[in-house]
Order: structure tokens, then sequence, then C-alpha cells
């Protein structure tokens, strides 16, 4: 084999470990954000930080603020001791709630009478800020298991 024959195939084999090594990283990337981060089917869905209308702290307008709790799973789990907590610390602790395989739950900020679809975390004052906040949900050992932020951080 002549030396440009070798050159080119020399050439050809970086680049292929070049483009090899481009794709492998955003994975492994993501890997290492999550360490310390516990592995569940339950996921915070929707948020409604920023109640409709006039913030009167009205029964109505408190419960109008509202995260909710998704178990992506077939096979139910147990949210006993689960906590969901903002960026200022009001943290929210679960009683006995089984959540469906493919279910939701609304975690209110307000008060109210607690079902399978609806919990209330019995506050006279809002939790969770229009502008800027995160939501993070940890099991009944404090491992965290999902975050959702909003907002921008100039704001």
């Amino acid at each position: 084999m002549s030396s440009a024959v070798i050159a080119r195939v020399a050439a050809t084999a970086v680049a292929c470990g070049a483009v090899l090594a481009t794709a492998v990283l955003p994975a492994t990337a993501a890997t290492h954000a999550d360490l310390g981060r516990a592995h569940s089917s339950v996921v915070i869905g929707k948020v409604q930080a920023d109640s409709p209308g006039k913030d009167d702290r009205s029964r109505w307008s408190l419960n109008a603020e509202w995260v909710e709790v998704v178990n992506t799973s077939h096979r139910p789990v147990n949210l006993k001791n689960w906590t969901l907590t903002d960026a200022d610390r009001h943290t929210y602790r679960f009683g006995h709630l089984r959540l469906a395989g493919h279910q939701k739950v609304r975690v209110h900020t307000g008060i109210g009478r607690d079902t399978v679809r609806d919990v209330y975390q019995n506050r006279r004052a809002y939790v969770w800020d229009n502008y800027r906040d995160t939501a993070t949900l940890r099991n009944n050992h404090g491992r965290v298991i999902d975050t959702e932020s909003w907002g921008h951080r100039g704001r």
C-alpha cells in the first residue's frame, strides 16, 4: 500500500472516531447530570404557578395554583412521605396516597378535601412564584425524583 492510501485510511478512521465521540458525549453528559437522582416513573407534570385572575388569597385563587405529579408507568406508587418543595423551601408532605398507573394528582396550594385526584397544602398564602421558581419532588428517602423550573434568572 502506498503512503497516500495509508494516510487516507488513517484520516477516515480519525474522522469516524470524532463523529462517534460527538454522538456519545451528549448521552454521557445527561447521565452525569442525573447523578444523585433516584430513578422513578413518577414525574412533575404541568404547573400552574400563577392562578388566573386577581391574586386575592381567596380559596378559589389559592387552589388555582397547583403542581401535577404524574405516574408514567402502569404500576401503582405509594407517595406516602414524599415531598414537593419550592425554591423557598415551602414543603408539602404527601399522606398515604396510592397513585395508580398512568394517573396524576394535583397538589393545590389552598384548602380543600384530599381525593385521589386532588390534594391540598392547606395554606392561606401563595407558594409558587409566578415569575421564577423550582418545584422539587423527593421520595420518602429524601432523594430527588424530579424538578421543574420556570422563569428567568434576571427577573
